[in-house]
């Protein structure tokens, strides 16, 4: 039966490639019937190694599947259909294919038991997802794609190195756990976090979603991070280095996310924030924290899908996105105000909402653990989520000052992928035992107890208060026009210096050997190497002239490159063409037992 199944992976790549050639109504309902496919394929498959092929001596496992896959593999479908359906009316054919071939190599990655397949899947990803940043067609949307597969190429060359020494050090490519304990673990980590937006190599993020079309941000939002995190959680649980850069991811993006002028940067750097808590939550390692970072994942990928829906939609129906230029929009837009506030809390965790049942799991278990200094910052960082994607986004997009901008509502197949979005966000909150029986240790824990909610409703309301107090009081960051410098600046400038110092330095040394080269092919040797090269060429052409001189047609055509040739106006094209027929001529002949000398 499974043999003769495509894995899921192909279903979406190679479907995605009949996209162009269908027309109208059928091209819509086919878009949608991928992922549901793939979906109902996902939940026939058995526990186990599946689509095996061998390979060089190797064994490429096309779908390993377990809990951890599947729980990942369901949610990034389920996600696939949102953003489909989001972007049906769009009529941009790039988009569609790359979107789909996006999520197809995303859940390559995610059913891989292979280092091989993970990598070809890896790569695709990267580049399925640069053509969605640039299907902007602006200046600044093709810069930002072309900064983003930069950074995504050095990040596979990193896991492509680490993946060549494990395999030498292992002698498999299969992997699973890995640690922290060699330079190959080294390097495949760094690989993979870089596509986990990790601090400091997180620049990317910010500068690339917010340039992508309304409907490509989508599913921007989803995959790449997620999909990081899902090797992360396979290969390097309870890594202590990744309790130092979650808390750091947690902590400040808040910042940068307060200062930001553009919804959608707010929201890029919303979603690092709620890496970080994912990061922190693998990098604990007890079967509670790793459990907290897949059910925030799950959460994650549905509720900021949904916000920059949200801010999609705004931008598609009123052409602006930034703070100083909405506002007032709750009047036109009453259901896209009222799914961004769905969105807005259970990124918040509010009780009831997706975030809180996902959220409280890492938290609970660092204080568990007593990792205390964490748990402080995760408290933080809970407040401050509050205050700049729990707020800010509804507040400064639908209210705020009116702009008097009056867009009507979005298309009913964008209101559709709203609405969806934001059911499940309440339906998770309310229902989570599902998604708990999902994860993939056995779950012993109840969000919804006194502490819980009482604590986590503290939060909420003292980031509320804290942000009404600074808007009436005046004190709150004025949203301006402004470019906010981020990591990149500083190996920006280091790799211009360290550019600069090479340039200066390795191209001197190389001026002065070119300089020593031509003075030496200047004297006697070029001298030698001309006469040679015109002796070959005489012999040659005398050569052929004598075979062919009774060809009447040819003999005029031959007697002037036999003048030419003694003249020395012989052009160089044909002068290198019979060269080297003289010499391929020669090596002929000294093969076939016949040396000319």
């Amino acid at each position: 039966m499974i043999n003769n199944m495509l894995p899921p992976a192909f279903i979406l790549i190679l479907g995605a490639v009949l996209i162009p050639f269908i027309r109208g109504r059928a091209k819509s309902a086919y878009m949608l019937v991928l992922p549901v496919i793939v979906f109902i394929t996902l939940m026939k498959l058995p526990v186990g190694n599946v689509w095996v092929i061998e390979f060089w001596g190797y064994e490429m496992i096309l779908g390993r599947m377990d809990k951890l896959s599947l729980i990942f593999g369901y949610v990034f479908t389920i996600m696939a259909f949102l953003g489909v359906l989001f972007a049906l009316k769009v009529k941009d054919d790039l988009q569609h294919v790359s979107g789909l071939v996006y999520v197809g190599s995303t859940l390559g990655v995610v059913l891989a038991g292979d280092f091989l397949s993970l990598y070809l899947f890896w790569e695709i990803m990267a580049v399925s997802s640069t053509f969605l940043i640039i299907a902007s067609r602006t200046k600044e949307s093709r810069e930002a794609g072309f900064r983003y597969i930069l950074v995504h190429l050095i990040g596979g060359l990193f896991l492509l190195a680490g993946i060549v020494l494990y395999v030498q050090k292992t002698g498999t490519l299969a992997f699973d756990y890995i640690g922290l304990s060699g330079i190959e673990s080294y390097l495949i980590f760094i690989g993979i976090a870089l596509n986990a937006a990790a601090i400091p190599l997180h620049a990317w993020l910010p500068d690339a979603y917010p340039n992508g079309t309304p409907t490509s941000t989508v599913f921007l939002s989803a995959f790449t991070t997620k999909s990081a995190v899902y090797l992360l959680i396979r290969t390097f649980p309870g890594a202590d280095i990744l309790l130092v850069i979650g808390g750091l991811m947690v902590a400040l993006p808040i910042f940068y996310a307060v200062l930001e002028n553009d919804i959608r940067r707010v929201l890029s750097y919303s979603l690092m924030n709620q890496v970080g808590f994912m990061l922190v939550g693998i990098g604990i390692g007890s079967q509670l924290a790793l459990n907290g970072a897949v059910a925030h994942a799950f959460c994650h990928i549905i509720y900021k899908a949904l916000l920059f829906m949200a801010a999609g939609s705004v931008l598609q129906m009123t052409g602006k996105i930034k703070c100083t230029e909405i506002g007032g929009l709750y009047k036109t837009m009453p259901l896209t105000c009222l799914f961004c506030m769905v969105g807005a809390a259970s990124i918040s965790a509010f009780p009831l909402f997706s975030g809180f049942v996902s959220k409280s799991m890492i938290i609970s278990a660092s204080a568990q653990d007593k990792f205390f200094l964490i748990w402080l910052v995760l408290q933080f960082a809970s407040t401050g989520v509050v205050d700049h994607a729990g707020i800010k986004v509804p507040f400064f997009t639908f209210f705020g000052h009116d702009s008097g901008i009056r867009a009507k509502e979005p298309p009913l197949n964008m209101l559709l992928a709203m609405g969806t979005a934001a059911a499940l966000c309440v339906g998770l909150g309310v229902f989570y035992q599902p998604l708990y029986h999902l994860l993939p240790f056995a779950v012993d824990y109840q969000p919804y107890t006194g502490a819980h909610v009482v604590g986590q409703l503290q939060l909420l309301m003292f980031g509320a208060l804290a942000f009404t107090l600074l808007i009436l009081s005046g004190y709150y960051v004025p949203e301006v026009r402004s470019r906010n410098l981020d990591a990149d600046w500083t190996y920006r400038k280091l790799g211009r210096f360290v550019y600069k110092l090479l340039d200066r330095s390795l191209n001197s040394l190389n001026l002065f050997a070119e300089g020593v080269l031509i003075r030496f092919v200047k004297s006697g040797a070029s001298f030698f190497s001309r006469a040679a090269i015109h002796m070959v060429m005489f012999c040659s052409v005398n050569i052929w002239l004598l075979l062919g001189y009774r060809e009447k047609r040819l003999g005029l055509k031959k007697k002037r490159l036999y003048e030419d040739l003694n003249g020395g106006t012989l052009p160089i094209g044909i002068g290198a063409v019979v060269a080297v027929s003289f010499v391929l001529l020669m090596m002929v002949l000294t093969q076939a037992g016949y040396p000319l000398w």
